[in-house]
């Protein structure tokens, strides 16, 4: 027997944080299809990545830091993040050059790409000059 459209509506669990992030435009739409296939996660994991703050162990502006910090990083690089976060740490108060800096320490994450591509390449290239005697 299947459910009628109220009933799914009671079964479905409460996410006042997916719900607000949602309403004032936050919540990247990259996350919908967690939050339809599990909203429990979804709000859990949201939840938590709020934490720091919410408890008072970081202020909110350090907290904009760190996620310009992880959306801009190499491994991310997810630039409406890094723009939602740079403009909420400019809303608190964050300068341009203290913006700059955060970006400038992440991209140093990078460096490790060239120290470990590099004499790889280095390498190819040898064998491939060898190759060719």
């Amino acid at each position: 027997m299947h459910a009628t459209a109220n009933e799914d509506q009671s079964l479905k669990p409460a996410t006042p944080i997916i719900d607000r992030m949602r309403a004032s435009g936050q919540l990247s739409p990259s996350w919908d299809s967690f939050a339809r296939l599990d909203p429990q996660w979804t709000e859990q994991f949201l939840q938590t990545a709020a934490m720091p703050v919410a408890r008072g162990l970081i202020d909110p502006k350090t907290y904009e830091f760190l996620a310009i910090a992880v959306n801009a990083s190499c491994t991310h690089m997810y630039s409406p993040g890094v723009r939602r976060h740079t403009r909420n740490a400019l809303k608190l108060g964050a300068s341009p050059e203290e913006i700059l800096a955060v970006l400038q320490s992440v991209s140093m994450l990078g460096i490790q790409t060239c120290s470990l591509g590099t004499p790889i390449l280095l390498e190819e290239m040898a064998k491939l000059d060898t190759e060719a005697e």
